[in-house]
């Protein structure tokens, strides 16, 4: 069976927070029964011990939301428990958890310190522009909650990556949240694109356009570049330079098919991916199918062939190795048309060309401090 990872929605949409960017937001439609969902540990467990019974490299949890934390601390220690219990000696298993940071505490600190858990905060920049869409639910702004959380984790050595979602509020301030992070000592980035429609295919007002995105990442790179290549870690420069490396991709939206994880909701209902959670996409559910049905399913094999589909133009352009087309998010937003340009291409070849002469570089630095000459890829 090809290796792959489940991405976790134990809250569903459930969050106390009320971000009016969320993309995930909306899901609370598929499943009206209740305003709380959480996933039972019936769920739980036949989803751990279904999936430590394939054979994989290494087993990876992704815990998200919503906000997976309402759970309390009670639910993963039982997840935890269940994967010692599970597992086959010898086996590795990684947990990530994404969080808007407001509930952590010490204990919560201290047992992801003590499972190695990579923990992904959502903070999108000084309070003035975090604060611009990420608000509670009566209203307030979060950013204090967020820094909280983050000095919790610091306190317990707990490991953490900042996820900076790239809005209308915030895209034309690139340096500044690139220097806010670093000035707090957060040296790893993730940037994430904001790019959302409405039902008529219409971009919504928080979301960005190509010629945005390009913009915002050749100003964060031309501030990496100049003195924090090998103090700060930003993904999206470091997946690029892991494949002019070593020729490997290690981010879906690079890869050539959409086939490496599952969505697992509270109720243990599977979809291909997070952006894709709607009815028409539910490949089965945990209780009733196995991970060899569903990885060998027509549904998930089709979507994931998608990816292959791009625009005649995408052919022959130089980046193609890059992106892949991008992102089926951004190509399927209008009549569900795969050969469709990404709605950020624009932007993508933007960056491309003018990041990549110095990425390749910077390649060629870390392959001979590494050892013996590789060529590295174009």
């Amino acid at each position: 069976m090809k290796p792959f990872t489940l991405l976790i929605k134990p809250t569903s949409s459930d969050c106390n927070l009320n971000c009016k960017h969320c993309f995930y937001i909306d899901k609370k439609f598929l499943y009206p029964q209740t305003n709380c969902h959480k996933m039972p540990e019936i769920i739980l467990e036949k989803m751990i011990s279904s999936y430590m019974a394939t054979e994989q490299p290494q087993y990876i949890f992704g815990w998200q939301g919503g906000e997976p934390t309402l759970l309390g601390i009670d639910f993963f220690r039982k997840a935890l428990s269940l994967a010692e219990k599970y597992g086959k000696r010898g086996a590795v298993a990684g947990n990530t958890l994404q969080t808007n940071g407001k509930l952590l505490n010490d204990e919560f600190a201290q047992l992801f310190f003590k499972y190695n858990f990579l923990i992904g905060v959502s903070l999108d920049g000084p309070k003035e522009i975090h604060d611009h869409y990420r608000k509670t639910v009566d209203g307030r702004g979060s950013h204090a909650d967020a820094l909280k959380g983050i000095e919790c984790l610091k306190r317990n050595n707990v490991e953490f990556n900042i996820l900076t979602l790239v809005t209308s509020a915030n895209v034309t301030k690139a340096k500044e949240i690139y220097h806010y992070l670093c000035d707090n000592g957060f040296l790893f980035h993730q940037y994430i694109p904001c790019v959302e429609f409405d039902t008529q295919a219409n971009l919504k007002p928080f979301a960005i356009s190509g010629r945005q995105w390009g913009n915002f990442l050749c100003e964060i790179f031309d501030e990496w570049l100049k003195k924090d290549t090998k103090k700060v870690s930003v993904r999206l420069f470091d997946s690029i330079l892991t494949y002019m490396i070593n020729g490997t991709y290690n981010v879906c939206n690079m890869q050539s098919n959409c086939c490496s994880y599952f969505i697992v909701e509270h109720n243990g209902d599977i979809y291909p991916c997070d952006f894709f959670v709607e009815e028409n996409r539910k490949l089965g559910n945990i209780m009733n199918n196995s991970w060899d049905e569903l990885m060998n399913s027509e549904k998930y094999l089709s979507f994931g062939k998608q990816k292959l589909l791009w625009n005649d133009a995408c052919a022959i352009c130089p980046y193609i190795k890059f992106c892949a087309g991008d992102c089926l998010k951004h190509r399927l937003f209008e009549n569900n048309n795969p050969k469709k340009l990404s709605w950020l291409c624009e932007g993508w070849k933007q960056f491309y060309a003018h990041a990549l002469p110095a990425l390749k570089e910077l390649a060629i630095t870390i392959k001979k401090e590494m050892g013996p000459a590789q060529e590295v890829s174009k």
